[in-house]
Parts: C-alpha cells; sequence; structure tokens
C-alpha cells in the first residue's frame, strides 16, 4: 500500500508541474484529488488493512494528498503569471508613438447663423420664448386672426393630427406670441424660435420642416419706425454695417400694416445677378404692426399699447449669409459641406 501511494505521489507531481494550462491542471487536479480520483480510490482499501496499520497509512495518505495540493496550486500561480507576462508583452504600449488625432467637430451654419441671431436679440433686450411643437389651431389659427376660409388652414397645407383640425403641427412660431401675451402684460419684447412644420414638396427652396425666429414688442407708443430700426440692427449685424433694406407693402391676417423685408444682394451688391434673378433684392422676411383684434383677443387694450413682430426664416438667413444655392445641402449633413463652416 505505501508503494502505490509513493508512486502516485511521484506521477502526480511529475504530470502538474508540466501543466500547460488552468485547464489540463483542473483535469489533473480531478484525477488524483476528486471523488473518483485515484487517491480516493487507494483510501478505500483501508478497510483490507490491519487495525493498527490504518493510522499510519491515513497518515501517509494526508501527506501524499497535501503535497498534491501544494503542487497543485504552486503551478497555478505559476501558469497565472505567465499569462500575466504574456498579456503585458502582448498589450505593451509604446507611449512615445504620437496618438490618432482627434478630429473636431464644427457647429452646423443654421447654428451659427440661430445663435448670432439669438445673440443680437438679447443684446437688444429681448428675452427668448419657447412653446409646444403640437399646437392648438385656436391658438395657431383663431387668435391670430387668421380666417376660416384661409388657404394655410387647408389639408394640403397643415398637418393636422386630429380629423376635426383642432390640432397640427405648428405652421408658424407665431401661437408663442399669443400664447406668451395670455401670460405676461406689457411691456413685452421677446423672440420665439423653433421648428415648424408645412406640407411643402422637399426642393432647393422648400422643406416640410424648417426653422422660424418670430419676435414680438408690445408697449406704449410702439410705431412702425421702432420696427424698421430693429430690423435694420439686425441686417446690419448679420450681413454687414454696409447691407441695406427694403420694405414693401403686403398682407399678413396677424399684423396691420403689413410688410415683406427684402436685404440687397450679398452676391452682387444690388447689380443684378443669378442670385437675386436680376433684381438686386433678396426676399428675408415678413413683418408688421401687431393687429388690433390679435391684442383685443388676448387681454391687450389696443387703444392703450400697439406693437410690432416679424417673422424669419432661419435656413434663409443662412443660405444669404453663405450664398448657398440649395436648402436641400442643410439637411444631408454631407460632412464635405459642413467642413466648410467655422
Amino acid at each position: 500500500m505505501r508503494e502505490k501511494l509513493d508512486a502516485l505521489r511521484s506521477s502526480a507531481l511529475g504530470d502538474i508541474g508540466t501543466a500547460s494550462c488552468a485547464a489540463e491542471l483542473e483535469i489533473l487536479r480531478v484525477k488524483y484529488l476528486g471523488k473518483k480520483g485515484e487517491l480516493t480510490a487507494i483510501l478505500r482499501q483501508m478497510g483490507t488493512l490491519p487495525a493498527d496499520e490504518r493510522p499510519v497509512f491515513g497518515a501517509l495518505a494526508n501527506s501524499v494528498r497535501a503535497d498534491i495540493e501544494s503542487a497543485v496550486a504552486s503551478r497555478a500561480s505559476a501558469l497565472d503569471a505567465e499569462a500575466l507576462a504574456e498579456r503585458l508583452l502582448r498589450e505593451r504600449l509604446d507611449v512615445t508613438v504620437p496618438g490618432a488625432r482627434v478630429e473636431l467637430g464644427r457647429r452646423h451654419p443654421m447654428s451659427i447663423v440661430l445663435d448670432e441671431t439669438r445673440d443680437i436679440f438679447i443684446g437688444m433686450g429681448f428675452s427668448v420664448a419657447e412653446g409646444p411643437e403640437v399646437e392648438l389651431s385656436l391658438y395657431d389659427f383663431d387668435k391670430l386672426n387668421i380666417p376660416p376660409n384661409h388657404t394655410v388652414r387647408e389639408w394640403s397645407d397643415t398637418f393636422y393630427i386630429t380629423e376635426d383640425e383642432s390640432v397640427h403641427l405648428r405652421c408658424q412660431t407665431s401661437p408663442v406670441q399669443v400664447r406668451y401675451m395670455e401670460a405676461h402684460r406689457p411691456p413685452i419684447r421677446i423672440i420665439s424660435p423653433g421648428r415648424v412644420f408645412r406640407r411643402d414638396e422637399t426642393d432647393a427652396s422648400h422643406s416640410p420642416m424648417f426653422h422660424q425666429i418670430e419676435g414680438l414688442v408690445v408697449d406704449r407708443g410702439i410705431t412702425f419706425g421702432d420696427l424698421k430700426g430693429t430690423l435694420n440692427a439686425l441686417v446690419g449685424r448679420i450681413y454687414g454695417e454696409d447691407a441695406k433694406t427694403r420694405f414693401r407693402p403686403h398682407h399678413f391676417p396677424f399684423t396691420e400694416p403689413s410688410c415683406e423685408v427684402d436685404v440687397r444682394c450679398v452676391v452682387c451688391g444690388g447689380a443684378g445677378c443669378r442670385t437675386c434673378k436680376g433684381e438686386g433684392w433678396l426676399e428675408l422676411l415678413g413683418a408688421g404692426m401687431v393687429h388690433p383684434k390679435v391684442l383685443a383677443g388676448v387681454g391687450i387694450d389696443p387703444d392703450i399699447y400697439s406693437g410690432f413682430a416679424f417673422g424669419i426664416g432661419v435656413e434663409r438667413m443662412t443660405m444669404l449669409r453663405y450664398n448657398i444655392d440649395d436648402m436641400r445641402l442643410l439637411y444631408e449633413n454631407d460632412l464635405r459641406f459642413l467642413s466648410q463652416f467655422a
């Protein structure tokens, strides 16, 4: 029996010492020390020994088990160290090698113009107001003095959400002005930037989703001259101090009198070119004095207060600013196009 234990110890220590990986080492541990292992098989023969030899045999068996367990632990530690050394060698970094260049992003040209415009108006004492993009027709049409038969209220022009035409995607940011006037009393001086939606086919100058900045001023003694001064200051800051504007009579249901505002062509300087179609002027925005019905509808006395409002398309401002001839370029996310702007 002693010879078997000595042979088992020698065989186990030799096999464990040459184990090449953790999986092989585990197989050897089970082979020698498992419930059905070789040491267990020898221990089961203790019952055949005389009673006085069993203690000696048990002590020897425990010594063999301890030697094998120690060998397993030692080999496992050695294998772990070898694996760590191999990993460190494989993942070694040369810290003197220059790192990969990180490309810095740039702001979208519309974001540049929008941020500049917002800063200009804030510098003139305006606050920024926001409202829902899913709007009630009550605010987008009725309270803006837009009659039921107006073309903008047709299904072909507006994205209605309900069949009774009471809820739709807003087609302008003007309802923000109405909501603000309902919640605040004059003096009022706000701009309302945001996305708007109209059922337009996508082409070089139209999109079903675009951006507006609308402005509103209401106070005692506000005149059309205040409107012209504000818009001229904006145009001068955006397009240069030598930029010229032209105000043309127009009609909007929510302003009276109303006007369209043109800016002298930034490409040809007014001489006439392809961009301005030979006219020397480019249409920029619509504006006017707030209609008395709109003021009365929100509880502001039009006999005491007056005001002006305007609406600017951010895409149009951006295209004029950077001489872009196709609105779709602003939405296609082509890095070759966007990387030109700083």
